[in-house]
């Protein structure tokens, strides 16, 4: 293990501590994350105490936490965290902005050229073949089979073979990054034909092609109202924690361990 990613109690003078709790004890050695983990634990433990949730710990080391001590910690959040219930007129424009998410039954019948990102590839000469055969098959002149005789040639996909036909995909059948880009973008609805940017996956490059689309229906708003208010809801909570632990970090004293927080950012 690179001793670059640990903290050890003994290697510095300066012990990892919350507000004059240490989190390391003599001899111990943590990896980074995991002593951030601790500190942000430790953080909530004490304002669980702070709170009257849980008794003072007497011990000079931030104690493990166990089932009392999670279960004051979720009690705290209920009580400190509070989360606004989104009205009727935001769920609306969620949903009015977001039509497309909700839209059951749309499939597209999708060819692709994949150009894969694997661990030895050179990134940007890989990208730059990408957008050199992109360009071609744009062009007016290049032949419609074109396509297919390409991805026979370049895609690192098995579909290759069958010159990158995927078949028809519904949002779910796809990586989330090509969902995203073929159904719930505004300019998903242009019509059939190559799509005119390089769509980055988690897979690499793809270029693709869609041959087929079958529209679906929308639901009216009432069928999914519940859903747009659950799923904002927990957007809007998990805003509200994030600040709330921004908040007590930057109220504590924390020493020998970096929780992401300076300049008032956003945990990840």
């Amino acid at each position: 293990m690179n001793a670059s990613t640990q903290r050890s109690a003994e290697s510095d003078a300066s012990i990892p501590a919350v507000n004059g709790v240490a989190l390391l004890r003599p001899g111990e050695s943590v990896e980074d994350d995991a002593l951030r983990e601790r500190a942000w634990a430790e953080l909530l433990r004490q304002r669980a105490v702070a709170r009257g949730l849980l008794a003072p710990n007497a011990s000079p080391w931030a104690p493990t936490l166990g089932a009392p001590e999670h279960a004051a910690i979720k009690r705290l959040l209920e009580l400190d965290v509070v989360t606004p219930v989104p009205t009727e007129q935001e769920c609306r424009r969620h949903y009015e902005a977001h039509r497309a998410r909700f839209t059951r039954g749309q499939r597209l019948h999708v060819k692709h050229i994949l150009f894969a990102v694997t661990p030895r590839v050179d990134v940007h000469a890989l990208a730059r073949r990408a957008e050199q055969a992109l360009l071609e098959l744009l062009r007016p002149q290049t032949p419609p089979e074109r396509f297919e005789t390409m991805a026979r040639e370049l895609s690192n996909c098995p579909s290759g073979a069958q010159g990158g036909d995927l078949g028809w995909l519904e949002p779910g059948d796809c990586a989330p990054e090509l969902a995203n880009e073929l159904f719930y973008q505004q300019d998903s609805q242009l019509g059939l034909g190559i799509h005119p940017r390089l769509i980055r996956t988690r897979f690499g490059l793809h270029i693709v092609k869609v041959v087929g689309r079958r529209a679906g229906v929308t639901p009216p708003f009432e069928e999914v109202r519940e859903r747009i208010e659950r799923d904002l809801n927990l957007r809007a909570r998990t805003v509200a924690l994030r600040h709330y632990l921004i908040r007590l970090a930057q109220e504590a004293d924390v020493r020998g361990v970096d929780l992401g927080v300076k300049d008032g950012g956003l945990l990840q």
